[in-house]
């Protein structure tokens, strides 16, 4: 069992009441890693992001393009340098923040594409994905517009469940 005090207990509930609820200070942050909350660094999302105190959208969004390029953060330092500011101006993130490193050619971790930006290319480079349904997908595309999500994308291209559960692993929309 946690042991909160009675200031803490009121931080945890608000924390608990809303999944992406956003920290004030260290105070909460440290009741958030109390919790177990944390934020991967190198898989984090914008909203993931956007929980900690003073980061802007605009840097949270320059984060997700690092990551979704390949680049990794690998410590604190790294995250200050990458947003450029001072590692003492966000120091106070680091009891939520894990920085795991994912090996890019690993089954485990596999790197993300982005279908409405992808080539024919990328969309076969993923297993069990032929070169029929990469062009399906590429020229819905290009016919229909951009994709919002997963769901819409299996909306409108008619894919089963399973394969989409297959997809989720592979796929990141922008």
């Amino acid at each position: 069992m946690i042991k909160l005090d009675w200031r803490e207990r009121a931080i945890a509930r608000k924390i608990e009441q809303n999944p992406y609820y956003r920290f004030q200070n260290l105070s909460e942050i440290r009741v958030g890693a109390k919790l177990g909350i944390s934020i991967d660094v190198n898989q984090a999302c914008v909203d993931d992001w956007l929980r900690l105190p003073g980061i802007s959208i605009t840097q949270a969004r320059t984060l997700v393009e690092m990551n979704n390029s390949g680049i990794q953060i690998l410590c604190i330092e790294d995250l200050a340098a990458t947003l450029g500011i001072s590692v003492t101006k966000i120091a106070f993130w680091k009891p939520i923040l894990n920085f795991s490193y994912y090996d890019q050619n690993s089954f485990h971790a596999p790197p993300k594409i982005n279908p409405n930006t992808a080539t024919l290319e990328q969309l076969e480079a993923i297993p069990n994905l032929d070169h029929d349904m990469a062009s399906k997908i590429i020229k819905n595309r290009e016919e229909e517009g951009k994709y919002r999500n997963l769901p819409h994308l299996q909306q409108r291209l008619s894919l089963s469940p399973d394969f989409v559960y297959h997809l989720m692993y592979y796929f990141q929309f922008d």
